[in-house]
């Protein structure tokens, strides 16, 4: 995934989301990257996490990235479910001395063994061995929608209910829109708590609850359209899930308590397309109808002019230029160059007006915009710049 690389000012007036100031203050306890897949989140999330971490700050940064980029930028061999140490690179040139260091760990969110503790945390070992050994249930933690965004939330309240990081940054799963991030939860709870399960339950109490005596004869009827063994294994599920599916609920709640106060950022990472801001754009509208802290937006992978006094030359003088030399036969490189340059031009400004459209909904957004960068981002140093570059290019300044 080629990500970001040198910071330039926004193209609009919008203020700069200061990041240093967001890292440094201990009252900011969570770091949320959310949007589209595919604009640099994992890596924004590792660029904040340590650079966070070299300011001082004790981090830890969940990511849900298949790929496992976060693991092979920090020159871990693997993450699992279980944050691991990652040590930190030597201070970068032009740091005062005296940097006070904090810590870094780094996790990948395993969704199925996620679900699987939860169950054994919550439930007796007897239900809790039916539930796993369940097929129904094995295909509920491995493949329904939402499930992984859902595991998300509960693996950050977990880490929350720690205390044993003073920040965590949070890599949101790369979902076809940003929104499930929040919305899955919901989705998830309605389906275990909904009609279709409550009719399908053995008698009981709680959560799921028998309709009536006539289930018998209906559920041979269901049992027909979904096949018996798969009714079998609802029901033997739904019975053993009773007593774990309220604390699911309570967490998730909690959890999204969690998000709205004070101490958790979002940060809505975009690439300059328009697809992507969009949903950057939709993204900052629902985190402000629900009352969620919104920090700003990082748009990745901008393609800055150059600087020097052929900035001010635009497209069309350009393509002019060029078109004369050729004709003349003179100056091939010249003429490549001036191409070139008009397409950089091109580039620039179809990404400005995106940007600008976008901005101009959101007026009170702060903005942080950094360039595309030659190739990946591959290990420490690369992820140390590409914070640098969050921050605004400057070297790691302070420390706390």
């Amino acid at each position: 995934m080629t990500d970001t690389g040198q910071a330039q000012e926004p193209a609009s007036e919008a203020e700069r989301l200061d990041v240093d100031t967001l890292l440094d203050d201990p009252r900011t306890r969570i770091v949320v990257c959310c949007g589209a897949g595919g604009v640099g989140k994992t890596t924004t999330a590792a660029a904040l996490a340590l650079r966070a971490a070299e300011r001082g700050r004790r981090t830890v940064v969940i990511t849900v990235d298949p790929a496992r980029r976060l693991a092979q930028s920090m020159g871990v061999a693997e993450l699992d479910n279980t944050p691991r140490p990652v040590p930190l690179p030597p201070p970068a040139e032009g740091a005062p001395s005296g940097t006070a260091a904090g810590s870094l760990d780094a996790m990948m969110l395993d969704m199925k063994r996620t679900f699987d503790e939860v169950v054994r945390e919550h439930a007796d070992p007897e239900r809790a061995r039916q539930i796993l050994a369940n097929p129904f249930y094995q295909t509920l933690a491995t493949g329904f929608s939402g499930t992984q965004e859902y595991m998300a939330m509960e693996k950050l309240g977990q880490l929350s209910q720690s205390g044993e990081w003073d920040l965590i940054v949070v890599d949101t799963p790369p979902s076809r829109s940003a929104l499930d991030f929040l919305d899955a939860p919901e989705r998830l709870g309605r389906f275990l708590d909904g009609k279709l399960i409550k009719f399908l339950s053995p008698a009981g109490t709680g959560a799921f609850r028998l309709l009536g005596a006539g289930m018998n004869m209906v559920g041979s009827v269901v049992g027909k359209i979904v096949g018996t063994r798969f009714l079998s294994d609802l029901r033997s599920f739904v019975s053993a899930f009773d007593a774990v599916f309220g604390g699911f609920q309570e967490r998730a709640e909690r959890t999204y308590r969690l998000l709205r106060t004070s101490g958790t950022a979002f940060v809505v990472v975009a690439t300059p397309d328009t697809d992507a801001l969009r949903e950057a754009s939709y993204f900052i509208e629902r985190l402000d109808r629900d009352s969620m802290p919104l920090a700003g937006l990082v748009v990745n992978r901008t393609h800055p002019l150059p600087p020097g006094p052929g900035a001010e030359l635009d497209a069309e003088r350009a393509l002019e230029a060029a078109t004369t030399l050729e004709e003349a036969g003179t100056h091939p490189l010249t003429v490549a160059a001036l191409r070139l340059h008009a397409q950089r031009v091109r580039t620039h400004e179809r990404e400005r007006l995106s940007r600008e459209r976008t901005l101009s909904a959101h007026p009170n957004v702060r903005v942080a915009e950094v360039a595309a960068r030659v190739e990946d981002v591959h290990d420490l140093t690369g992820l140390r710049e590409i914070g640098a570059s969050l921050a605004g290019g400057g070297p790691i300044s302070r420390g706390r």
